[in-house]
């Protein structure tokens, strides 16, 4: 009897079931229907519809510049996921696996070709045993739309991530060990730019999609060899940390990107082009931290706007001086002068030991104005990223000239393309007087490269000086002046003015200079005793304003002195000739 009882209820019970599940999958399929008719009727919606929806002050300015209804649909479709973050990063969540799965291998294969590439020197071989991304989703904490023409949209995500992925190195050393190293604790926040470009009228209504990291405010990741200690090799957790900080560098961060094409074209615009150049000149530090124990610091000067192997430049070493004088020139490559800087590194050069940050510093380059040279000293800072870092470590002096490619002014560049000069040589030469001819100048240069050499007189007034320290024991100073030419270290001095804190000299005098643009004038103020002279101070003056203008005055404030100013006029009389060079 049961066991008839027990077949009825079952067979009821199964019945049941399958009604239910009957309901439930037309249930479903009809919300199938219905968002595939609201996705068609996006998809058809025009201006006017969507005005139905959204009142005109709601409306961003980019969703009306264009005639055509598909690409506003676009633009009411990013509108809805602007204010749908939270479904975003849900339905991120529940994809996640799946997204972990392609994005693991795409991130593997474009990433190793950039590790091996910046292979510490010290390894023979670096690549991945292990790449998984975990299963935490990263979250999207906020999103903007910028302000584009009618080619495009662009749009920046910032992305929080506190990932558990499972990434292992296989590194090998010169010394034939073999290290496993896990990649773990990673905490990164940065804000992604994502370029939809071309647009057009059929769906998804872009034709390409540009994704590049625009910022990384927060990157963070410890290294432990697995089964051993990552210290007992010496140096070798420093060097792996630089190498992928140096790949994400170079692989994916702005102005770097990568194009995904959505739709069949040619999209070879969107690529990473440059767009000027940028001059520098690192002509001196001063007051810089002492990092030996016996002497002084040995510095030298990283710059860079990209930390890329090829593009970074490194001045000589100045032995044993904490207010270095390098008087260099560098060149440098721009791709976006909007979001790019110029970044500074002092070091301590300790020989066959690493060298020692003694500080840094970074410059806008869109506070730079095309074809102006400017003159800046910046403040040193232990690290970029710290807001806060009220110690002083000194600061830098650089020259800045930024050229834009195609600026139509004095700037043209008059030679063929074989003449080696850097930016602000063509500058000076275009505006120099008695150039030949350009037609003959680039017949001769097919034939021989050529190197310009700004040569000149240069007439130094020191006119006054105002506020000197007090250095004799009644209170006073004797001071005089001494002008040097560094590079042919040819001097002048003044008279010496007797028991007075505010001398006035108004002496002229005038130095044949045979390569301006190298050279600079140094001018030191000394209080003259019966047997000796006494240093107060002094101030160092490159030679490219007076270049450019012809003649100025200013009043200098003296390195190395408690208090004190020095009056001087400058003015330059140019006499440009040419070095061949074979």
């Amino acid at each position: 009897m049961s066991f008839f009882v027990g077949l009825v209820v079952g067979i009821v019970v199964g019945l049941a079931l399958i009604v239910v599940f009957v309901r439930s999958e037309n249930a479903r399929s009809k919300l199938r229907t219905d968002l595939a008719a609201t996705v068609a009727a996006f998809a058809r919606m025009t201006v006017e519809d969507s005005r139905h929806l959204l009142a005109p002050e709601y409306y961003p300015s980019w969703v009306v510049f264009s005639q055509r209804q598909k690409v506003r649909s676009c633009y009411l479709i990013l509108c809805v996921c602007i204010a749908q973050l939270n479904w975003l990063n849900s339905h991120l969540t529940k994809i996640w696996p799946y997204v972990n799965e392609a994005a693991s291998e795409l991130i593997k294969s474009s990433v190793e070709p950039t590790l091996e590439q910046y292979r510490p020197i010290i390894l023979s071989s670096l690549k991945f045993s292990k790449f998984t991304l975990g299963t935490v989703a990263p979250q999207f904490t906020g999103v903007s739309i910028l302000e584009s023409d009618s080619s495009g949209i662009t749009m920046e995500l910032e992305m929080n991530w506190d990932g558990n992925p499972n990434i292992v190195l296989d590194v090998k050393t010169r010394l034939g060990v073999s290290l496993p190293v896990q990649v773990k604790d990673i905490g990164f926040t940065g804000v992604f730019r994502l370029i939809f470009r071309p647009l057009v009228e059929e769906l998804p209504c872009f034709g390409a999609v540009c994704y590049s990291l625009r910022q990384k405010k927060k990157f963070d990741f410890k290294l432990k060899v697995i089964g051993g200690d990552i210290t007992s090799i010496p140096g070798l957790s420093g060097a792996l940390e630089d190498t992928i900080h140096n790949a994400i560098e170079d692989s994916i961060t702005w102005p770097v990107r990568k194009i995904v094409p959505i739709l069949p074209g040619d999209y070879s615009d969107l690529e990473l082009k440059p767009s000027g150049t940028l001059e520098v000149k690192l002509v001196q530090a001063k007051g810089l931290t002492n990092k030996d124990f016996i002497g002084k610091s040995d510095p030298y000067a990283e710059l860079y706007i990209r930390p890329l192997r090829d593009r970074t430049k490194t001045s000589k070493i100045i032995s044993n001086d904490l207010n270095p004088i390098w008087n260099e020139h560098y060149e440098f490559v721009v791709e976006d002068a909007s979001t790019q800087h110029l970044y500074v590194k002092i070091y301590d050069d300790e020989g066959l030991q690493a060298s020692e940050l003694l500080g840094c510093a970074q410059v806008q380059l869109s506070e730079l104005e095309p074809g102006k040279v400017k003159d800046v000293w910046l403040k040193l800072v232990k690290d970029l990223d710290v807001q806060r870092d009220t110690k002083y470590r000194g600061e830098v002096h650089l020259e800045l000239l930024y050229c834009p490619y195609g600026m139509e002014n004095s700037f043209t560049n008059p030679f063929a393309k074989k003449v080696e000069m850097t930016t602000l040589e063509r500058v000076l030469k275009s505006s120099g007087n008695g150039i030949a001819d350009a037609a003959q100048t680039e017949r001769e240069v097919s034939q021989k490269k050529r190197e310009v050499i700004v040569r000149g007189v240069l007439s130094v007034t020191v006119i006054s000086a105002e506020d000197l320290p007090v250095v004799d024991l009644m209170g006073k100073a004797d001071p005089f002046v001494v002008l040097t030419m560094k590079k042919s270290d040819t001097k002048n001095k003044t008279r010496v003015v007797n028991e007075n804190l505010n001398p006035e000299w108004n002496q002229t005098f005038d130095f044949v200079v045979e390569d301006a643009l190298h050279d600079m004038l140094i001018a030191e103020v000394y209080d003259h005793d019966t047997f000796r002279k006494e240093y107060i101070g002094r101030c160092i003056l490159t030679l490219t304003r007076v270049i450019l203008e012809g003649e100025y005055r200013e009043c200098f404030p003296l390195d190395g002195a408690k208090s004190g100013r020095l009056n001087l006029s400058l003015k330059w009389v140019p006499q440009p000739i040419y070095r061949d060079s074979q």
